[in-house]
């Protein structure tokens, strides 16, 4: 509204001046016209910059089945293939960077990628640092891991024992605020399958993690682990998030783009590919 009063000033002035200076109505007229093809032009050309601009989105490396690289070093995943299905719908270009979950935050964070799609849970913690996150694309629990042949079935059986976990993430948090309640120790790690490996080798009793992605870890990667029964948490959604006002075009193309790929069964189509 402030831009258009200026225009409209600016017009309003051009057109005084003109007349103040002796010109005909007709000259004055197109003078102003000649101002207002300008202004639409000049409109029309960043609205085309608007549409030429690529994206950057940061993810994971390994975050399977949301983020991952298969067998034919493709790289796939929930989270690749939602994106792609929403940029289509919305008609925006991206280039997605696999840089792993804390570079990925970084990025984000110093202005070198517009977005964040990695598994992201949504919590007011994060909410208060200044992430912008888009509507939960996914719903998700949190669950603690032991080993196939672990006796460990309930939170009492972790006491002065170690769990594992993967740094900043919901599952670290879910089991900081239950190791004094249940006297266990926790070590942090940088990604999933160290995190993994940490319990396979015995050096942790059990780690937590997001437990669709536990499932498939364990079934595709034949993992010698399980998930024992009631040591998951509530559960929270997964969101896109951005930490820069100034990209909150692409979280309302994200939200617009979601909404559309769940009403037209799109979405539902990748969760079977990657769940089922």
């Amino acid at each position: 509204m402030k831009k258009a009063f200026v225009l409209l000033l600016c017009t309003a002035l051009t057109f005084t001046m003109l007349t103040g200076c002796g010109a005909t109505k007709e000259e004055a007229t197109d003078e102003v016209a000649a101002v207002e093809e300008t202004e639409e032009v000049a409109a029309e050309e960043t609205t085309e910059e608007a549409a030429d601009k690529t994206w950057i989105i940061a993810t994971d490396t390994v975050f399977k089945p949301f983020e991952y690289t298969n067998e034919n070093n493709e790289f796939v995943g929930i989270d690749v293939d939602i994106l792609a299905a929403i940029a289509e719908d919305q008609g925006f270009a991206y280039e997605l960077q696999s840089l792993g979950w804390d570079a990925a935050i970084a990025a984000v964070q110093a202005g070198q990628a517009d977005g964040l799609i990695a598994g992201a849970t949504i919590k007011q913690e994060r909410v208060d640092s200044g992430w912008i996150f888009s509507e939960g694309y996914y719903d998700a629990t949190q669950t603690f891991v032991v080993g196939a042949d672990s006796t460990v079935a309930s939170f009492e059986d972790l006491k002065g024992k170690n769990v594992a976990v993967k740094n900043g993430t919901a599952g670290a948090d879910f089991a900081d605020s239950l190791k004094e309640q249940y006297g266990f120790t926790v070590t942090v790690f940088e990604d999933s399958p160290t995190m993994y490996q940490d319990v396979v080798l015995g050096n942790s009793v059990a780690c937590v993690e997001d437990t669709p992605i536990m499932a498939v870890s364990i079934k595709e990667g034949e993992l010698p682990l399980m998930i024992p029964e009631g040591m998951e948490s509530e559960g929270a959604p997964y969101g896109f998030a951005i930490m820069d006002e100034n990209d909150q075009e692409l979280l309302d193309m994200f939200n617009a783009g979601l909404v559309n790929i769940k009403a037209d069964g799109t979405y539902e189509a990748i969760l079977d590919k990657y769940l089922k």
